[in-house]
């Protein structure tokens, strides 16, 4: 008999040892370093929120509002010409019908219903134009100026585990989109906390990828290159057109297309645009140029330096004083027709136009 009760005694607390043992050695397998935990309403959390939102301001030509953009395909007429956009390049034709003339009053009307991309991801649908006011007021107050960070972008998959304050496991989650890290992190409860499974990659803006070890370090790295880039939050389509433009990429350009024409022609505030006409240029890639109209011939010179929205185009042709200047390179489109835009100031311009594509 006591053979029997001392089994029963031992055995239950044999048991209650074996499942505190367990229990200790699970606590201490799901407990992270700090610098692993992400934690609601912190510093890094918040720095995630804006890398991962979605950006409003790449269709401000179309919405002026950088807290949403609107959903492709929709229809706009702008200028009395309508266009479908059904992708990004599509918001450079709207732009090209505005750039057509400089004196005009330059509108684009929706064709609604539309959907509109909130920055949180979510979607919303629009039925005309007070509903969208509605909610392009709520990004007047940012100035112009977007909260959202886009110089940098997360790799992705990334794979986080959701723990309560007791320690215990709620879920493990893999992460595919920014839509997914900006639910998880803006949901994030006082309560709960996530360790990311590190080390994950971030993309700079010139496509170089970082491998991140802690948030430690992802906090440093996004403070360090949130602003390598210009997020062109304004709402002036016309002052970046030659962000990635090069002095090689002209000389291509007047070199391998001929015969070109003048159709915009400003100077001193005097519309010259009928000046040239039937004039044609046919530049060289040894820096001459030759003018040709009515059995009449004239050569200069003309160069091209600098990079960006900040290449100096000179050209000298002696006899034709309206073509001659300093010029800063604006824009090169191609749209229907291949245009060379190039400015001085604000008001002096010259535009050669080609229907070279």
């Amino acid at each position: 008999m006591d053979k029997i009760f001392k089994t029963l005694f031992i055995f239950p607390i044999a048991v209650i040892m074996l499942l505190n043992s367990c229990r200790t050695e699970e606590s201490e397998l799901i407990e992270a370093p700090d610098d692993e935990v992400l934690v609601a309403n912190s510093n890094i959390a918040n720095l995630m929120l804006k890398t991962a939102s979605n950006d409003g301001s790449n269709d401000n030509i179309i919405d002026k509002s950088n807290c949403f953009n609107i959903d492709f395909p929709l229809a706009v007429t702008a200028n009395s010409q309508r266009i479908d956009v059904t992708s990004k390049e599509d918001y450079k034709i709207i732009e090209y019908i505005f750039d057509e003339d400089d004196d005009d009053t330059d509108t684009v009307d929706i064709t609604f219903p539309v959907t509109i991309t909130l920055k949180d991801h979510s979607k919303v649908t629009i039925n005309n134009y007070t509903e969208l006011l509605s909610y392009s007021n709520n990004c007047k107050g940012e100035n112009e100026q977007d909260s959202d960070i886009e110089c940098l972008d997360f790799k992705y998959p990334i794979t986080t585990s959701i723990f309560n304050t007791n320690n215990e496991l709620i879920d493990v989650i893999t992460v595919n989109s920014d839509n997914n890290l900006y639910e998880l992190v803006n949901n994030l409860d006082t309560n709960d906390y996530v360790t990311i499974n590190f080390p994950i990659t971030v993309i700079l803006l010139d496509e170089t990828e970082l491998s991140i070890d802690n948030l430690v370090e992802l906090e440093t790295i996004i403070e360090t290159h949130s602003n390598d880039c210009d997020e062109d939050d304004d709402y002036d389509y016309n002052d970046d057109d030659c962000d990635d433009c090069l002095p090689d990429q002209l000389t291509n350009i007047l070199t391998t297309c001929t015969d070109w024409t003048v159709d915009k022609l400003e100077r001193n505030n005097n519309n010259l645009d009928d000046v040239y006409d039937g004039y044609t240029f046919n530049f060289f890639t040894d820096g001459t140029l030759s003018v040709y109209w009515s059995n009449t011939s004239a050569y200069g010179t003309w160069t091209a330096s600098g990079s960006g929205n900040n290449i100096t185009v000179t050209i000298n042709v002696p006899g034709l004083p309206y073509c001659n200047n300093d010029w800063i390179l604006r824009e090169i489109s191609k749209y229907t027709e291949t245009k060379i835009d190039l400015r001085v100031g604000g008001d002096d311009r010259l535009r050669y136009d080609n229907g070279c594509n």
